[in-house]
């Protein structure tokens, strides 16, 4: 598996957002707040797994801490934020045809989910353009992930708005404990497998009530 892929052929291919700002006033907004997501298995793509992801978010200082567990072992999945989609998950619907099987790549996810944001890797960059850097993702079938990034405005808009969408791929479609070539080549870098970069679990963030108002209630 390669190690990475270039930033250029990451915005190229993959239509990655670049971190323009889009919401300048949401973007702004220096308080801190929580957001949570039940990550679920993409349909049509043989996953089992599950997970569930807390996003604290203050300025443009964001805490992700994810637990998964469910997927394909002794490989690393690769995890985002994405963002400036419709801020949900793909349906069945979205399926394509991918080397003669039903499927969902990530592309077909990407009109609900959106571009990705932010790479949630393990050390070093979070941008975009750590997409596909395999071997800074966490590796296994369960694990529990937990790191603090700086986010660009339109990431941390979309967080705010609740459209931002937690994404975790690598697929064991047939069954074999392996990535295959089941699914054809990745169509965002031809020397991965589609089942290493295809979406299993996914989650929009959803705000979570404040301490105070709980106690009030």
């Amino acid at each position: 598996m390669r190690k990475a892929i270039s930033s250029l052929a990451a915005a190229g291919v993959l239509g990655l957002s670049m971190g323009v700002p889009t919401t300048a006033a949401a973007a702004s907004d220096s308080g801190s707040h929580s957001f949570r997501a039940s990550l679920t298995p993409i349909p049509t793509n043989n996953v089992t797994g599950s997970g569930t992801a807390t996003v604290s978010l203050s300025g443009h200082e964001v805490t992700v801490r994810m637990t998964v567990k469910g997927l394909l072992a002794g490989v690393p999945h690769a995890a985002h934020i994405h963002v400036d989609g419709m801020g949900t998950c793909p349906t069945a619907a979205a399926a394509t045809n991918l080397n003669g099987h039903i499927a969902i790549s990530t592309t077909d996810g990407m009109k609900s989910y959106g571009m990705i944001g932010s790479s949630l890797t393990t050390s070093g960059d979070t941008s975009p353009a750590s997409a596909l850097a395999v071997p800074r993702f966490p590796v296994g079938s369960s694990y529990q992930y937990s790191r603090t990034i700086t986010v660009n405005n339109d990431v941390a808009s979309n967080i705010r708005a609740g459209k931002a969408v937690i994404v975790v791929h690598g697929i064991d479609y047939d069954g074999s404990g392996k990535f295959t070539n089941v699914l054809g080549p990745s169509e965002l870098d031809p020397k991965l497998p589609q089942v290493a970069t295809a979406p299993a679990l996914c989650g929009t963030l959803k705000a979570m009530p404040s301490k105070g108002a709980a106690t009030r209630r």
